[in-house]
């Protein structure tokens, strides 16, 4: 099997959609951010953290997801409160992250790696972010079979097909790849 690099991840993501959306995926040195086009830099910029596979994939499947009004929007358009959110706060934040943490799950096991859910939470109250994380895992388990069942987005279904050529993987998932065990 193919090491699984983010220069990869850059090219067959800039050879898909630089052409058709004016979007480049980039290796950024602080948080991740999502910055549409702007005077000074003629293309949106999909900016993953630090170098990380996981943020990268992660950047991706929010961009697959995000609508052309919200491509428009810095960071789509999405508020974000740092960690240790209130309870309420967590479940506004999970609301918005099932989708992108499914689509995730699929382009993960497409490149051959292992998903890792993610609350965002660690300095919550612990009995509180282990229920929420179980109830999260779920909602994005119930959403990733949704998506094996109806297609995924447009964007993210060329992004897999792509990857599932490129780090030589079967072409076929089925439900049984995407068990709650998982995550």
């Amino acid at each position: 099997m193919k090491p699984l690099l983010t220069d990869d991840l850059i090219q067959l993501f800039d050879q898909l959609f630089y052409p058709s959306t004016n979007t480049r995926l980039i290796n950024g040195d602080d948080e991740p951010i999502y910055l549409p086009a702007d005077d000074a830099t003629p293309f949106n910029r999909l900016v993953f953290a630090h170098g990380f596979y996981e943020s990268a994939l992660h950047e991706i499947s929010h961009w697959c997801i995000a609508g052309a009004e919200r491509r428009k929007q810095v960071d789509f358009g999405y508020w974000y409160v740092p960690d240790g959110r209130t309870a309420d706060q967590q479940r506004a934040f999970e609301q918005v992250e099932v989708k992108p943490q499914a689509v995730e799950w699929v382009l993960s096991e497409a490149c051959g790696r292992r998903f890792h859910i993610s609350t965002d939470n660690l300095d919550g109250d612990p009995e509180a972010v282990a229920t929420g994380r179980r109830e999260f895992a779920h909602r994005v388990h119930a959403q990733t079979h949704q998506y094996l069942q109806d297609g995924l987005p447009p964007r993210a279904e060329l992004l897999k097909a792509a990857f599932l050529e490129f780090y030589q993987r079967h072409h076929v998932f089925s439900e049984h790849e995407f068990a709650l065990e998982q995550l």
